[in-house]
């Protein structure tokens, strides 16, 4: 397992690789925060929120990633893996920046997707545990 400490020097490596055009507009910056976060359709507590792009607001245009949610889905893995995991996170959140920025909502769709998966999933097992039948 990393600290915090580690996977922010992990998040400002990765910052660097991205060219400063994309992050225009991202006045609020990308925050690391310590907090694990549930998905609000989590079934089993297991539903982790790794990262959110927010726009508007108050604060403005931001990332946030949770350590903690790293921690829970991916604590387990190697520093490598942890990294490169961080690395598709960053970049996912930076595209709904960008699709934002353009009008797009293309990632929002496929977020969309994934959730309804996730949810068939768990009502799949739920019927396998208790042997519901659907006639």
């Amino acid at each position: 397992m990393i600290t915090i400490d580690e996977m922010q020097a992990m998040l400002d490596e990765l910052v660097e690789e991205i060219p400063e055009e994309l992050l225009s507009d991202l006045n609020g910056g990308i925050v690391l925060l310590d907090e694990a976060k549930l998905h609000v359709k989590s079934v089993d507590d297991d539903f982790f929120v790794l990262g959110e792009y927010n726009a508007g607001g108050p604060l403005g245009r931001y990332i946030t990633l949770y350590y903690g949610s790293f921690m829970q889905v991916y604590g387990h893995e190697n520093r490598a893996r942890i990294k490169r995991r961080l690395r598709k996170t960053l970049r996912h959140e930076l595209r709904h920046h960008i699709e934002s920025l353009a009008g797009v909502r293309d990632l929002e769709e496929e977020d969309a997707v994934y959730i309804a998966r996730y949810l068939e999933r768990k009502q799949e097992k739920l019927e396998q545990e208790y042997d519901i039948d659907e006639r």
